[in-house]
């Protein structure tokens, strides 16, 4: 375990949280921040609160509306419908900046605590296409933000090449299978756990779960 303080970026969603316990296993000190930009639903902040305090991690809470404001989609708008993306489209769930933001914002506040490490649950395999979620997008920023403060900031990304199956295979490893699939918030319709079934967040952890399982023989 490295002897080093780690910032997780955190929704309280499957994957985010399967970088919380990634970071907690990897580096001494861990804390956590969740932005509040005004999203569909606020249990996605509760459900984050909720599980900082039950592992024991200090939680921070960043105050991002201006982004509401700016970015008006289906996690900003209660009145959208959430779409898939359609003919090459972004689906309407994609906020643009939100991924810059949230990292910038992490890396001031890494720099503020001391901490050298910034860990992020984005994902280029099952990514729906947000630019920002990409490899290339995460290793410019972090080159941007260490020349910005003069820093040495590594972003962490452990999921970036794995698919949802995978994500469900590290949770497991890390002993966490149960903790990820019984108290996380990935669902655009803020329901706990296998959430709604409908809506694609559902659709795309479940279709994970169900390959992984199969490979380790389980229904």
């Amino acid at each position: 375990m490295k002897k080093e303080k780690a910032i997780v970026v955190f929704s309280g969603g499957q994957d985010s949280t399967t970088c919380l316990f990634w970071a907690l296993k990897n580096f001494s000190e861990v804390e956590a921040v969740t932005f509040n930009y005004n999203q569909r639903h606020k249990q996605e902040i509760e459900c984050a609160a909720q599980i900082a305090e039950e592992l024991g991690v200090r939680h921070h809470i960043l105050d991002m509306e201006l982004l509401n404001q700016l970015a008006p989609n289906a996690l900003t708008r209660t009145e959208m419908e959430v779409k898939a993306g359609e003919e090459g489209e972004l689906p309407n769930t994609f906020v643009p900046g939100r991924n810059l933001l949230f990292l910038s914002f992490a890396g001031i506040l890494a720099n503020v605590t001391g901490a050298k490490h910034i860990v992020t649950g984005v994902c280029e395999t099952d990514f729906s296409g947000y630019p920002d979620c990409r490899d290339i997008f995460i290793k410019s920023l972090n080159v941007t933000l260490n020349l910005s403060m003069n820093e040495h900031l590594v972003i962490h990304t452990p999921l970036m090449w794995l698919n949802k199956a995978e994500t469900w295979e590290m949770a497991d490893h890390l002993g966490a299978f149960d903790f990820v699939r019984n108290k996380t918030l990935t669902c655009y319709n803020g329901v706990v756990s296998d959430g709604c079934g409908e809506c694609p967040a559902c659709i795309l952890r479940k279709k994970g779960l169900e390959e992984y399982l199969q490979t380790k023989g389980e229904s």
